[in-house]
């Protein structure tokens, strides 16, 4: 019986949690609404309380779009190597958002869904990139 019980439990948290989490903060890149898996961690919340808020990117190493967030959020940094659609924090006070690949020390924030590496590329791949964050 308890592992019935965990396992309904699980089960009613998987799908709570990413339903929770996707109608929490809202993503936009220009004027593409991305659909994003984000984390549930003190990052993210963090992230919500500054919404709304629109951040001008900046291209970077052919892999990445990064901007400054113009304030400091909590990390959880660990040794990851992205991949396309990765949403990260960087030092703290910033957000990554990968069309390519890197491996360094980050806190994950979330993951883009729904779009390939060639989208995510065509999307991010460009200079001028503005990021549009909101909450519900």
């Amino acid at each position: 019986m308890p592992r019935i019980i965990v396992v309904l439990s699980l089960l009613l948290c998987l799908g709570v949690c990413e339903g929770f989490a996707d109608s929490r903060i809202k993503l936009k890149v220009d004027d593409t609404v991305l659909a994003v898996e984000w984390e549930d961690n003190e990052s993210v919340n963090a992230l919500k309380s500054l919404a709304p808020l629109t951040v001008k990117m900046s291209r970077y190493g052919g892999f990445e779009q990064v901007g400054s967030l113009g304030r400091r959020l909590p990390r959880e940094d660990e040794r990851i190597t992205t991949r396309a659609g990765d949403i990260v924090l960087y030092s703290g006070n910033q957000i990554v958002v990968f069309y390519g690949s890197n491996t360094w020390e980050y806190t994950r924030l979330g993951r883009i869904t729904g779009m390939t590496q060639k989208e995510l590329e065509e999307l991010l791949g460009k200079s001028g990139v503005t990021l549009t964050i909101s909450a519900e």
